[in-house]
């Protein structure tokens, strides 16, 4: 799928929710330079998260994919719809 010119594959899609979404119209520049984009629905509205794979420069413990099942855990509504995209390898340098 493509958002932006950029490539990103479906990880996850909890809930079945990407289709209902023009995922052009909420994701902005600003998770350009994330490896994922997580996006939880909270009181009806999509709220969007960037995190990093290992390895990259501006990687902390809160932006670390493998803790997303913490913050899924621990900042979102229990049992919520959630989609995880990955920015595709050939797009991680842009």
């Amino acid at each position: 799928m493509k958002i932006h010119e950029k490539d990103y594959e479906i990880v996850k899609d909890y809930g079945d929710t990407i289709r209902d979404l023009d995922l052009e119209e909420i994701v902005t520049d600003y998770y350009d330079n994330f490896d994922y984009i997580v996006g939880d629905w909270a009181y009806g509205k999509v709220r969007l998260k960037g995190f990093y794979e290992e390895g990259h420069k501006n990687l902390k413990s809160h932006n670390n994919i493998k803790n997303l099942d913490d913050y899924l855990k621990n900042n979102c509504a229990y049992g919520c719809k959630y989609f995880v995209l990955k920015k595709r390898k050939e797009d991680k340098e842009s």
